[in-house]
């Protein structure tokens, strides 16, 4: 009996996986990279966030090669599109390490990544909101938003481990069942 409800339950946690990264696709194609249009530039790099850390001089070339109305989208973006995307994620990486390692504990890692990616997205936020109003940022709030970001993707990096982890494990358990 217990062996049935663990199977079903697994079979429900892959329907959710696989989901999840379907919705995970969907939404960056079809979402993420319209919205994000209105403050691209060909030549920099579009996202602070996207980037491991950044210094003051990174900040100011980024929002100074932008016309205001790029920062506001950018803070739109930020504010709503960047949310969603982030529990987007990590409900994905969540249900692929709950599927492959069966272990709750482990999910603490892409919970927080999501917590630090939403912890960055404010501070962006008073990052842009300072410029507009004062024309300058802060180089405390920027050394928060950086070390913050840096911690985003070490969560990342690790959710990443945990997941490629279970993979080798399951296929070491795919081929020992398949040897015998």
């Amino acid at each position: 009996m217990d062996a049935t409800i663990n199977n079903t339950r697994n079979k429900k946690t892959l329907y959710l996986s696989f989901g999840s990264t379907l919705v995970f696709l969907i939404y960056i194609t079809f979402v993420l990279n319209p919205v994000s249009e209105c403050f691209k530039l060909d030549s920099e790099s579009n996202s602070l966030g996207l980037s491991f850390s950044y210094n003051v001089e990174m900040v100011q070339n980024f929002f100074a090669a932008r016309t205001q109305e790029q920062l506001l989208c950018y803070s739109q973006f930020l504010k709503i599109w960047d949310v969603i995307f982030a529990l987007i994620y990590t409900l994905m990486y969540g249900s692929w390490i709950l599927y492959l390692l069966n272990k709750k504990i482990y999910l603490i890692a892409p919970i927080i990544g999501m917590i630090s990616d939403w912890s960055e997205n404010f501070l962006e936020l008073l990052m842009i909101e300072n410029w507009i109003t004062a024309g300058s940022i802060s180089q405390i709030l920027i050394s928060v938003g950086s070390n913050i970001n840096s911690f985003k993707w070490i969560m990342s990096s690790l959710t990443y481990l945990l997941i490629i982890i279970g993979i080798v494990i399951a296929i070491k358990s795919f081929l020992t069942k398949k040897s015998n």
